[in-house]
């Protein structure tokens, strides 16, 4: 039927705490209420999103979610970033509220996609639209849906297996099929532990290959998403290897136009820096 509207209801400990995240974000009030129940609704556009407080919510213990299908990945993150860079001084990659860069999901069928998880701990997914949806495609919502192939991908990812991913572009390096998967499990799950176990494996089985590893354009995004990883375990350690490895890449392949090609990523790796500069 024409006209329906379905809202999204998320727990939060505070409406005044997820009121200020939220115009920062571009949101706007269209209902709120103190007494005797607290309540907030918010609309930016076409999202619409209601909050409701419960006494001793803790963002931890939330299990909030809800999708976000958008055109294009990017505009919105960026306009989100922003927001959450002009309230925070920073862009948040750990802790709450944090957001995740648009990356292509493996269990999306290698569309991009993004999270925005709130102050109360409620995962804001943003994927892409699919340009034509097949029947039978994997749940974006869910990504522990999919073919019984990709469950046992991710079933085999959680050993650091770079497995792969059936959707990766033609001739793309195990090394980016790893980051893809690894994206799965840190930005769709939110198990960075399992990320982190895929990624080292990745790297470290591409090290050893040497000259038959991947290439050093590769090697960037797989390290700049490992030093993103150590931030959000505050693993400053860590960050700063990545950051020290991106760096001889980067050195050692000028003739490749690697810094063109990734104009973004290394741009994205300043939040890290500013983050490491801040431990001091």
């Amino acid at each position: 039927m024409a006209n329906e509207t379905m809202v999204p209801l998320l727990p939060c400990a505070s409406i005044d705490e997820i009121h200020d995240f939220a115009v920062a974000l571009g949101f706007e009030v269209t209902y709120r209420q103190t007494r005797p129940n607290p309540y907030l609704a918010l609309r930016r556009g076409g999202i619409d999103l209601h909050y409701f407080a419960m006494d001793g919510f803790r963002p931890e213990d939330s299990y909030g979610s809800c999708l976000v299908v958008v055109d294009d990945t990017e505009p919105l993150y960026e306009a989100w970033a922003a927001g959450l860079r002009a309230v925070y001084g920073k862009l948040p990659l750990s802790g709450f509220p944090r957001i995740t860069r648009p990356r292509r999901r493996a269990n999306a069928g290698g569309l991009s996609g993004f999270s925005l998880v709130d102050p109360a701990g409620n995962w804001l997914r943003v994927v892409r639209r699919p340009e034509d949806p097949e029947p039978g495609t994997a749940d974006l919502a869910d990504p522990g849906t999919g073919t019984p192939a990709d469950r046992s991908r991710a079933a085999r990812s959680g050993s650091g297996e770079d497995t792969g991913s059936p959707d990766g572009p033609p001739g793309e390096s195990r090394l980016l099929l790893a980051v893809a998967n690894a994206v799965v499990q840190a930005d769709s799950r939110g198990d960075v532990g399992q990320a982190v176990k895929i990624l080292d494996g990745a790297l470290r089985r591409d090290a050893d290959a040497g000259d038959l590893g991947a290439s050093a354009r590769d090697r960037v995004e797989a390290q700049a998403f490992r030093a993103e990883l150590a931030v959000r375990l505050d693993d400053a350690a860590t960050a700063r290897r990545m950051l020290d490895e991106v760096d001889r890449c980067v050195a050692s392949a000028r003739g490749q136009h690697l810094t063109q090609d990734l104009t973004t990523v290394l741009a994205q790796l300043e939040d890290v820096r500013a983050w490491l500069s801040a431990q001091g």
